[in-house]
């Protein structure tokens, strides 16, 4: 089989082709019919000094250029809590009264300090800022849980300017 339109195994690009001596039929010009009359708008007064328009031309595009990277290195400050550098600057997490980044661990580590755990709770990261105890009915199944209790940790208004400062490393487009 072949691979065009029809089964004329041309890939339905079919060109229009003239025959010849049809041009010189009683001195008339030969009219391609996806053309129209050339002759009528060749002499029409408003295309005078125009060129003519190619059909499947090439365009002049803007080339891309790859986005200016950081010049500095990422910062690494140091945890106000543990006194550590935070390497992983991108996974700190603002404190509740300074606003300073901590360490994601130490805000776990602190939360579940003032929190007594059942068997089966978890404290965890529950998005948009918060902390959560979750409790899993059946452990081995993870899709069946409950969250017990929210701790809203960071203020999702108020960024951080630290934040600010990262997130030029991570969006340069």
């Amino acid at each position: 089989m072949g691979g065009g339109k029809n089964g004329d195994n041309r890939g339905g690009r079919r060109r229009f082709s003239r025959r010849r001596g049809r041009e010189s039929v009683q001195g008339a010009r030969y009219e391609n019919p996806r053309e129209g009359n050339k002759n009528a708008a060749e002499s029409s007064p408003l295309n005078e000094g125009k060129l003519e328009k190619k059909r499947g031309g090439f365009y002049e595009r803007p080339r891309w250029t790859p986005p200016v990277l950081a010049s500095k290195p990422l910062p690494a400050p140091v945890c106000p809590w543990c006194g550590k550098p935070i390497k992983d600057i991108a996974a700190a997490v603002a404190d509740k009264v300074s606003g300073e980044p901590v360490h994601f661990d130490c805000v776990i580590a602190r939360i579940s300090e003032g929190e007594t755990l059942k068997s089966g709770d978890v404290i965890s990261y529950i998005g948009g800022g918060r902390f959560g105890i979750i409790h899993y009915n059946n452990p081995p199944d993870p899709r069946d849980f409950v969250i017990t209790k929210i701790f809203e940790w960071e203020n999702k208004d108020n960024r951080s300017e630290w934040r600010r400062s990262v997130s030029d490393y991570f969006s340069v487009t």
